[in-house]
Formats: structure tokens, sequence, C-alpha cells
């Protein structure tokens, strides 16, 4: 049950992110509305994200197909959350293609050329564009899921020849967690790999997704646009329950 207290809780954590944010902005010389937060509500309630809509929030992020699309049915109707933006944060397999494809502001982890083509294949027939951001291994981790850095070239080119798919940027989850320090030059080489790609595409890439709870302030250091943070946010993550 989500109380009162609960909800005070959660925007005095809030509010607090933001300053941070706020802070790691101006000292990295940048506008505030170069970086947008991105609440990752993977496995919170609907009652905490709804509360986060009506204070202002209106960028939330998910990791898990199932729960989203039943997390936006159920918000559907809530006026308090029209403004919503969902974001898709975690990894799709591309037999799951259909259920993303048009059901996000931002699919942020698109990572092979058969998830690209599946999305293509389910926007045509709306001739929707699917706005999308390469997630990239950045640390070559054989569990970690993302195309490898030798292979972003070659991605990159198939994906702008999908016309349905608009690739606006790359994602990374560097190695290391809850240390900006050591997590930095993983965020400074993935503004150097998008820096490349637009000159060899010959266009813009505006966003860079990364920088969570432990680390945003140094990946805002290194010109990211998109940060994503969970537990800061909403708490202590519960137990999962949807796959």
């Amino acid at each position: 049950m989500f109380s009162m207290q609960d909800a005070a809780a959660l925007r005095e954590r809030w509010e607090a992110v933001r300053r941070r944010l706020a802070d790691a902005v101006r000292a990295a010389g940048r506008a505030e509305e170069e970086v947008t937060l991105v609440a990752v509500s993977k496995l919170h309630p609907v009652e905490s994200m709804a509360c986060l809509a009506a204070w202002g929030q209106v960028d939330f992020g998910e990791n898990y197909v199932q729960e989203a699309r039943a997390k936006q049915g159920a918000l559907s109707g809530n006026p308090e959350c029209v403004a919503m933006r969902w974001h898709c944060i975690g990894h799709v397999q591309s037999r799951k293609a259909r259920d993303v494809a048009g059901r996000f502001a931002l699919i942020h982890s698109l990572d092979s050329l058969k998830l690209a083509v599946g999305l293509e294949k389910h926007l045509e027939s709306s001739g929707t564009r699917q706005p999308v951001l390469i997630q990239v291994n950045i640390g070559g981790e054989v569990r970690k899921s993302g195309a490898a850095v030798e292979e972003l070239p070659a991605l990159a080119e198939g994906v702008m020849g999908l016309p349905h798919l608009e690739l606006q940027g790359l994602m990374c989850l560097p190695p290391i967690f809850d240390d900006g320090p050591a997590a930095r030059p993983h965020f400074a080489r993935l503004r150097g790999l998008r820096d490349d790609l637009e000159r060899r595409l010959g266009c813009t890439l505006p966003h860079l997704s990364m920088g969570m709870s432990g680390d945003f302030e140094e990946a805002v250091a290194e010109g990211a646009t998109l940060v994503r943070i969970g537990t800061d946010i909403f708490g202590p993550r519960p137990a999962r329950h949807m796959n």
C-alpha cells in the first residue's frame, strides 16, 4: 500500500536528485534544458509514478517490456499522466520487437541489426517513426548487452537505412557502477564514439544516455543528455514479479 508517508519520502528524494542534477549541469557549464532526468521506475508501483507525474516528472524508464506495457495500461486513464514519456531502457529480445515498436518515446537499448529490422517490420504498417539509441557494450563485457565497439559503425549505418527508425545517439552501462570517477573514462569514450559516428554518417546524433544514481554528475560533465536515475528517486528496488 502506497501511503502519504511514502509519497512524502518519494518527493524528498526526487527533489534532492533534481538539485544534484541542476548543480552538475551548472558545474559543467551547460544549460538546464540540455539534460533530461529519466526516472527509472522498474518494479516500483504505478502509484509512485503517478505522484511524480503530478509533480512534473515527465520521463520514465522501464527495463522489462511486460511490466512497462502493464503500467502503460494502468496509467492511461489518469489525466495527470497524459504528458508522460516512456523510455525503454532494458534489453529487448528481437522476438519482442512488436511489443516495443511505437510504444515508447525512445528506445535506449537497440543492440543488433536483427532487432532493428524487427522494429522496422512492425512500424511499417502504421507509418510511425521510432526514435532509438544504440546501446554500446563500452567495457566489452561478455555478459552485458550492447553492440561491440567495433560493430558500432556498421550497425549505425544499418539503422540509418531503415526508414521508420530514427537514430538519435548512443547509450551505455559502464562496467563500474556507483563510482563516478572510475566510470568517467567510459562516458568520455562513448562521447568520442558518438562524435566519430556523426562525422562518418554526416548527421547529428543529439543524445548520450549515460549516468545513474552513483555517477550521473560525471556523466553530465562528459556530455550526457539523458541520465537514468532509479534508486535515488524511488528508494530500494522491490523484488521482481514480472518478466
